[in-house]
């Protein structure tokens, strides 16, 4: 009786640890999987390089730059750096999904980035995200830490 109550509550902390690790959507954000706004990129393959710094300002925090525009087809390589004094993140996914994640963020502010759309940053610390673009669109790259992405802390990506 003993293990199976413990192998329960094991079980329970386990998926609990795999929910605060999730990223920002349901279905499409597995390694690889194909989502609206692209694929994980191959980092062994030529990527045009986009650096996007991150930071805070006279009480607004920012992407530099805010918008990008990329080609169908391209893969990108986003070289990220944190010149901020606090910890960001960019997650690129569709607007709803962003928003909608950033719902699950307000509940769980600590939650942790382990995917090929989305890198969190230390203060002074640099990251990478290769990703290519399969469709055409408008995609939005946010800061889901609560509250960065409303002090501006939001970008698009146009896929033409």
């Amino acid at each position: 009786m003993k293990t199976a109550a413990f192998k329960l509550a094991a079980t329970a902390v386990l998926f609990s640890a795999g929910t605060a690790l999730a990223g920002p959507g349901g279905a499409g954000h597995g390694h690889g999987d194909e989502t609206a706004y692209g694929k994980p990129g191959d980092p062994k393959k030529p990527a045009r390089i986009v650096a996007v710094a991150m930071a805070e300002r006279d009480g607004k925090m920012s992407f530099i730059p805010d918008r990008i525009e990329v080609r169908r087809g391209e893969q990108v390589r986003f070289q990220l750096r944190n010149n901020g004094e606090l910890d960001h993140e960019l997650v690129l996914a569709t607007l709803e999904e962003n928003l909608k994640h950033a719902v699950e963020m307000q509940k769980n502010p600590d939650m942790e980035h382990d995917d090929p759309n989305a890198k969190r940053l230390a203060p002074k610390k640099t990251g990478e995200i290769v990703w290519a673009f399969t469709k055409v669109g408008e995609f939005d790259f946010s800061c889901l830490i609560p509250g960065h992405r409303e002090a501006g802390m939001t970008g698009k990506i146009i896929v033409k």
